[in-house]
């Protein structure tokens, strides 16, 4: 599905921002690249959906180079969810904004099959289709951007930051519904997050990133036990996984508060 073999890229003006970095990502998973500030992350999302192109390896998507293939022929298969909505919605109505990128990317589809996709994703996120994006909230029109997206059936999906200024309801709702793709409809997600809790409670799989290169790559729980591996990324494993760590032996699975309920149960009754 996704490729990426000995990927470099610098930006004109600055030195290597992804240095040599090689994973494959099969079909149906669900991945997370973590890392600081300025590890390259946001880069390699962008280079995987050919937004931008290595300065050496190459990119493949469904065995197809980045540097040989269209725009167009990628729309079709990935999808890219921005930090910023605002940086997406681009029409006056949610209904329009739907429809836009379905006409760009399926428009042989004709109108009534494209009308009959822009009403069922409507109703599916419960849109009117009458609301003007830019008079709804944030996490709304977080929700319309995703939106149109989904309506277009993208094979793979790409998030930056999706839950960045979202309240726990509507991070929920979002990372729920992409959840439910994921794993009815087989579409793969890789996904950039400094939320950890998300990371840990959607991802299957980790990517850790540090100065451009790639440092760990492995099962989420596993990356995340791993202290010298969040010492490399600078990231702070999520709370449960923290305090289990810290209590040690009996408490090495409990990364859930029902699990770390169940090892506190277990230890009171090995001591009686």
């Amino acid at each position: 599905m996704i490729q990426l073999e000995g990927v470099s890229f610098s930006y004109a003006a600055q030195g290597p921002t992804v240095q040599n970095i090689s994973f494959h990502i099969g079909k149906g998973e669900f991945a997370a690249i973590l890392g600081a500030n300025g590890a390259g992350k946001t880069t390699t999302v962008k280079l995987i959906d050919g937004l931008i192109l290595p300065t050496a390896g190459r990119v493949l998507l469904n065995g197809k180079d980045t540097r040989e293939t269209r725009v167009s022929q990628r729309a079709r298969q990935v999808g890219f969810l921005f930090q910023n909505p605002d940086r997406q919605i681009c029409k006056n109505t949610v209904r329009e904004e739907i429809l836009f990128g379905l006409k760009t990317v399926r428009g042989e589809e004709g109108d009534e099959a494209l009308n009959a996709r822009a009403d069922a994703i409507l109703a599916d996120f419960g849109f009117s289709g009458d609301e003007e994006p830019y008079a709804l909230s944030r996490g709304q029109r977080q929700r319309v951007a995703l939106a149109s997206i989904l309506a277009v059936e993208p094979e793979v999906l790409i998030l930056d930051e999706p839950t960045t200024g979202l309240d726990y309801r509507e991070c929920c709702h979002i990372m729920d519904r992409i959840r439910r793709m994921n794993e009815e409809q087989g579409v793969t997600v890789v996904m950039v997050c400094h939320d950890m809790e998300v990371v840990l409670d959607y991802a299957r799989r980790a990517l850790v990133m540090a100065g451009g290169e790639l440092k760990a790559d492995g099962p989420v729980r596993e990356i995340f036990r791993d202290r010298a591996v969040m010492e490399a990324g600078a990231i702070l494993p999520p709370q449960m996984i923290d305090l289990s760590l810290r209590l040690g032996a009996g408490f090495e699975q409990a990364d859930t508060p029902e699990a770390m309920a169940r090892a506190v149960r277990d230890r009171r009754e090995s001591r009686q």
